[in-house]
């Protein structure tokens, strides 16, 4: 069945099946409602339904709970509609200079940047440019309408886009970029799609947090903002279990040395003999809340699983006073948890 929907406060309506979500139909309307992650962990959608009924679908208790469904809020990546609408929601700044696109990619570089991550560098025929917001992320459509979502890791502006591919045990695409890819071979991409990046209206001090491939999007971002001259205080709090799960390591050291208004924070969490680590150890959110036990002038960009996202998002609002609005999410996840989606989001493994 298929319902009328209204956006509030401009008016404009669209049709949603009931059996996808808002965000959904509101794209494909052409209407720019803001997303992030699509599996209602990032909260980028958070809107409020002023009159009808929704299915809420699957989302998690920490980033929509009971009693903020009862006041009318829902994350529209994940309702459904099952009446007609009248819905308010923020429009998202237009994601890019250019609509999502298809086009055809060479495999132009493929480097493996961590035991479990490979970096692929693609090349977009002849003079092609491809026009992009530092944090979003591309579509690579494989056989049979499958798609696999991964975020661009280099800043726009460049030849090529690279790409961070985390090998997932048994995953069909992953196995393939370590094991068959290789170099000059051709992909389809499908973007730029999602609206997670810097808040530039902000002048807050901005702290990442991010794990694994989560460094792939603020990675882009970071280069952008470093190289037209940073405007605000911004934090990278980066994790993993080991030295070796910090790729690039030595990059991000350098940009703090060479841009003061730049801090970075690796944490490992296990890190073995061979580590020789100095540096601080335990979780992120320790680690952050040491450093600013009030949050409530900064804002938290969290960039991995939907596991540390939510971790993130439940222990900084509450032990760090941290505004929900200040809290925004590029939450990865595995495709076998999107199987009910209908299009890719930034995915670590099959």
């Amino acid at each position: 069945m298929v319902f009328r929907i209204r956006l509030e406060p401009g008016g404009q309506t669209f049709d949603g099946d009931e059996n996808e979500p808002i965000l959904t139909a509101a794209l494909r309307a052409g209407i720019a409602l803001p997303y992030g992650c699509r599996t209602g962990h990032c909260g980028a959608c958070r809107g409020r339904v002023l009159a009808g009924e929704v299915d809420h679908g699957e989302t998690s208790p920490f980033v929509l709970g009971e009693a903020e469904r009862a006041q009318g809020q829902a994350l529209f990546c994940c309702a459904q509609p099952r009446s007609d609408l009248r819905i308010e929601a923020r429009m998202a700044t237009p994601a890019s200079d250019q609509p999502p696109r298809l086009l055809p990619a060479r495999v132009e570089r493929l480097e493996r940047v961590a035991p479990d991550v490979m970096l692929v560098e693609l090349k977009l025929p002849g003079s092609e440019v491809f026009s992009f917001r530092p944090g979003q992320y591309v579509d690579i459509l494989l056989s049979g309408g499958r798609r696999r979502a991964f975020s661009l890791a280099s800043a726009p502006g460049g030849a090529t886009l690279e790409l961070h591919i985390r090998r997932i045990r048994g995953g069909e695409f992953t196995g393939h970029v370590f094991d068959g890819m290789k170099l000059r071979d051709l992909v389809r991409i499908h973007g730029p799609h999602g609206n997670f990046g810097l808040s530039e209206a902000s002048g807050k001090p901005a702290i990442f947090v991010v794990r694994g491939t989560g460094f792939a999007p603020v990675k882009a971002i970071l280069e952008a903002e470093l190289a037209r001259g940073l405007r605000r205080e911004v934090h990278l709090y980066r994790g993993g279990r080991q030295r070796q799960d910090l790729y690039f390591d030595t990059l991000v050291r350098d940009w703090a040395a060479a841009h003061p208004a730049f801090r970075y924070v690796p944490v490992l969490s296990a890190p073995v003999e061979a580590d020789t680590w100095t540096g601080r150890t335990g979780t992120l959110d320790a680690a952050v809340l040491a450093d600013f036990p009030d949050l409530s002038g900064c804002e938290v960009y969290a960039c991995g699983s939907p596991s540390l996202v939510t971790a993130m998002r439940e222990r900084l609002l509450d032990a760090g006073g941290l505004p929900a609005s200040a809290f925004l999410a590029d939450a990865f996840a595995f495709s076998g948890d999107l199987a009910r989606q209908r299009s890719g989001v930034p995915v670590e493994a099959e």
